[in-house]
């Protein structure tokens, strides 16, 4: 077994001991992991290594002044052992190496926690490339003539023309039949031969075996007609007629290679009601969704808002980091990415995720007059509004409820309700199912 096998086998002792994936999401340390890397904790695998008696310790350099074979000394106690200072259990946290997974990987496990699989949109197309050879012209190079298709043309052709040239030539045997008695004859037989084949035929046998039968009965009954099939397996084909007609020669089809990309909108709550308890549910939420999109798509850009009463771009670490204050005015976030989304990333070309998230507290009339017919506005792949509420509903806290009925029959926003850690994944199923239904 080599080094590359030995890591292998470590990377799959790890996977096994590793936190439960929705256990990570709803209590793990999330913010230990990058953006294009998800790094889940695991217990620490013991390498194997040596062990030596407590007596021996010490015993194997040699001190100033120590004359080689002297004793160094006495073990002295270590903390954990027999001696006076034992270690208190469970003061310390246990040691932590971490399971590492790029964000492909962890959309296909979360698919698989939650019994999903998104297919993701190309829309984008970034090149046009030749296909399989489904077109058929009339002309073209050499190299793509379908040979098949003339040859089966060519083999049909003489099927069709095919006869028993014998059996016709015993036939202008018959005393007092000349060509034209056969040519008539051949036809009533449905025997495909031409009149000028009959008299070139007719020319070339002897006088004397122009009278060999008395009458076409006669002949019928002492010579055996081969029909084309039977003769074809007995003596094979010498040639197959082909014509220019039948050529075809094959020809790509043009396919469109589309880019599934995606640009991810995040828009989060930073007004002064959004304490700590929201703001971390806010990122157990949004964090996950991020990594799993930028999984699924083959290019995923991420735009990131806050907002209070007025909204600014940010970057990714001041979106999870940002701290709370400010009035409350939601649709200035959709003023922003309605913006953003035109300038940058067209609907024909992107697909498109606007994700909020908040104690759905808003200023008086703000949903119902500005924020929902922007959400109407904006062309998406999905909507979606996060309830983070650790206490439950606030009275004034309705924008969550006012969205969810005003789109309850539509099936590409989701609402979400999250009161604790435990509400996470439930809130991650409801968005990312509603997108499959989609």
């Amino acid at each position: 077994m080599g080094l590359k096998d030995d890591l292998e086998r470590y990377r799959e002792i790890g996977e096994e001991r590793r936190q439960d994936l929705a256990e990570f999401i709803q209590y793990g340390d999330l913010g230990s992991s990058r953006g294009d890397e998800v790094r889940i904790p695991i217990k620490i695998v013991d390498l194997p290594e040596f062990a030596y008696d407590q007596r021996d310790k010490g015993g194997v350099g040699q001190g100033e002044g120590a004359e080689p074979g002297d004793p160094v000394g006495q073990p002295q106690p270590q903390p954990g052992d027999d001696g006076d200072e034992d270690g208190e259990p469970g003061e310390e946290g246990g040691e932590h190496e971490y399971y590492e997974m790029d964000p492909e990987e962890f959309a296909e496990e979360l698919d698989e926690r939650l019994g999903l699989d998104l297919d993701p949109k190309g829309k984008k197309v970034i090149e046009e490339k030749e296909g399989d050879f489904t077109d058929i012209t009339r002309t073209g190079p050499s190299s793509t003539l379908d040979f098949e298709r003339l040859f089966k043309q060519g083999l049909k052709r003489k099927l069709a023309m095919d006869f028993d040239e014998d059996y016709v030539r015993e036939a202008l045997k018959v005393d007092g039949w000349g060509p034209a008695t056969v040519f008539e004859w051949a036809r009533e037989k449905n025997i495909v031969v031409s009149k000028a084949w009959i008299e070139d035929a007719y020319e070339d046998i002897p006088d004397d075996e122009k009278t060999t039968w008395a009458s076409i009965e006669e002949m019928e009954a002492n010579v055996e007609q081969t029909d084309t099939p039977q003769r074809i397996r007995r003596e094979g084909v010498d040639e197959i007629p082909f014509r220019r007609e039948d050529e075809r020669y094959r020809y790509p089809e043009i396919v469109e290679e589309r880019e599934k990309n995606v640009v991810v909108v995040n828009i989060r709550d930073v007004s002064g009601s959004m304490r700590q308890k929201k703001r971390e549910l806010v990122e157990r939420t949004f964090t996950p969704l991020d990594w799993y999109l930028q999984g699924k798509y083959d290019n995923a850009e991420f735009v990131y808002i806050a907002h209070d009463a007025d909204a600014w771009e940010v970057d990714r670490d001041e979106f999870f980091g940002i701290r709370s204050g400010g009035g409350t005015r939601i649709s200035s976030a959709y003023d922003l990415a309605a913006a953003v989304l035109e300038e940058q990333y067209p609907w024909s070309e992107w697909n498109r995720y606007v994700f909020a998230a908040g104690d759905s507290e808003n200023s008086s009339n703000d949903t119902e007059e500005k924020v929902i017919p922007m959400m109407e506005q904006i062309p998406a792949n999905l909507h979606a509004y996060v309830e983070t509420q650790p206490s439950g509903n606030a009275i004034n806290a309705t924008h969550a409820e006012e969205v969810e009925r005003s789109f309850r029959d539509s099936d590409n926003v989701a609402v979400a309700y999250v009161s604790s850690p435990e509400d996470v994944i439930d809130a991650i199923y409801e968005i990312l199912s509603t997108e499959e239904e989609g």
